[in-house]
C-alpha cells in the first residue's frame, strides 16, 4: 500500500489556512510553554546522568515512568534495537524498583521526581526542560513506558533519521494501537520483562476517523477498541491516538498537548501522502491494569475530566473483555503496513 488510510484523510483534511495574528499568537503561546517547562527543572534531581554518552547518542529517547518495573525490560531493549544511543527518564516517585533498575542500566541517565505528574503536564515540563539541555539538534523520541514504536519495513530509526533529513522533515507521526487479550484484561499469565506483545496479540484494524484540529492543524485521530467499548456513547471524548513522537528537537520547539500537538504548526504536518508514518504499539491492558486503575482513582494524576475517566478506570478495575469477532491477531510490522496503519511513503 503506497499510503496509509490517515495519510488519505489527511489529505481529505488539507492544513488550514492561518491568518498572521494567529500565528502571531501561536508564537507566544510556544514561549510560554517554553518558559512554563523550564521553571519545571527544579522539579526533577539527578540521581545519574552521563552527560558524555549522552552528547555521544545521535538519537536519543525521553520517558516519564512510574511503577513500570515489569515493562522496563522490553521498552528499553526493543528502543535499543531499533537505534536509540541513549534513555534520558524521569521516574515520578516509583515504589516498585523501577528506579533501581533504570539506575543500573549503562545507557540509562536518571532523573527522580515526587512532584505532580498532572501540573507537570503529565510530565511534558520535565521532559521538555531535559530536551532544552540535552536535545537540541538530536533526534528525540519521546514515548511512555507501554509504548513500542514499530517501523515500516521493520528498519531501524538509523535509516529512518537519514531518509527524514534528505527528505527535509523535522518530525515523524504515529498512530497509537491499542493492543488487548482474549478475555478479560485482568487474567492471563503474563510474565513480567517478556514481549507483552506475545499476551496482547489482538488489536482494532479498522474504526478509525480523523480530522484537522481546528487550532493545532494536526490531524486528530480516534477510534480503535477504547472508543469502541469505553467511549461508544461520547466518542467526541475518546482517546486522541496521532503522535508525534520523534523530532529533530530544537529549543524553540515546544509539545503542547503529550506528543499529540507541537508548536510551530509546520511539525503536526506528518502524515503528509509522502511521508513514511509508523505505529506505537500500546500495552496498557496487562492484567496489572486493575490495580493501575485503582490507585489512579486515588491519585487522580493522569486526566483532566475526573467524572469522565472516573467511569471509564472503574470499568477497567470490573475487568472488561476487549475482543470481538472483528478483532485482528497481531503478526507483524508488514501487516500494519498491508492494512494502511502506517506506510513507507517515500521511504524506498
Amino acid at each position: 500500500m503506497s499510503q496509509s488510510v490517515f495519510s488519505a484523510l489527511a489529505a481529505q483534511n488539507p492544513p488550514l489556512c492561518r491568518s498572521a495574528w494567529f500565528l502571531y499568537r501561536m508564537r507566544w503561546k510556544r514561549r510560554r510553554l517554553i518558559l512554563r517547562a523550564l521553571r519545571r527543572r527544579h522539579d526533577i534531581s539527578r540521581l545519574r546522568v552521563d552527560e558524555a554518552a549522552i552528547a555521544a547518542a545521535p538519537i536519543l529517547a525521553f520517558s516519564t515512568v512510574r511503577n513500570e518495573i515489569d515493562r522496563l525490560p522490553y521498552f528499553l531493549n526493543h528502543h535499543r534495537a531499533l537505534g536509540v544511543g541513549h534513555f534520558l527518564v524521569v521516574d515520578n516517585a516509583s515504589t516498585d524498583g523501577s528506579d533501581s533498575y533504570l539506575a543500573a542500566q549503562p545507557d540509562v541517565s536518571l532523573w527522580t521526581t515526587d512532584a505532580s505528574y498532572k501540573l507537570a503536564r503529565f510530565g511534558v515540563d520535565w521532559l521538555m526542560c531535559l530536551k532544552f539541555r540535552f536535545g537540541s539538534g538530536k533526534w528525540c523520541l519521546t514515548l511512555d513506558a507501554d509504548e513500542a514504536l514499530i517501523l515500516p519495513g521493520a528498519r531501524g530509526l538509523g535509516d529512518l533519521v537519514a531518509h527524514l533529513d534528505a527528505t527535509g522533515r523535522p518530525s515523524f507521526g504515529v498512530v497509537m494501537l491499542d493492543a488487548y487479550p482474549k478475555g478479560s484484561v485482568s487474567a492471563g499469565n503474563y510474565v513480567p520483562g517478556e514481549n507483552p506483545f506475545d499476551h496482547l496479540c489482538w488489536f482494532d484494524a479498522d474504526g478509525y476517523r480523523a480530522r484537522r484540529h481546528a487550532v493545532f492543524d494536526n490531524l486528530w485521530v480516534q477510534g480503535g477498541v477504547r472508543d469502541r467499548v469505553f467511549f461508544r456513547d461520547q466518542p467526541q471524548r475518546a482517546p486522541t491516538l496521532n503522535k508525534t513522537p520523534l523530532v529533530r528537537w530544537r529549543r524553540s520547539y515546544a509539545y503542547v498537548t503529550s506528543t499529540h500537538q507541537m508548536l510551530p504548526l509546520a511539525l503536526n504536518h506528518v502524515f503528509d501522502t509522502d511521508a513514511p508514518t509508523g505505529v506505537l504499539l500500546h500495552s496498557k491492558f496487562l492484567p496489572q491494569i486493575a490495580a493501575k486503575s485503582a490507585e489512579e482513582l486515588q491519585r487522580r494524576q493522569h486526566f483532566q475530566n475526573g467524572d469522565l475517566y472516573e467511569t471509564y478506570h472503574r470499568a477497567l478495575i470490573a475487568g472488561p473483555d476487549l475482543w470481538h469477532v472483528a478483532s485482528t491477531r497481531y503478526e507483524s510490522p508488514a501487516q500494519l503496513e498491508q492494512l494502511g496503519l502506517m506506510s513507507a511513503g517515500d521511504w524506498c
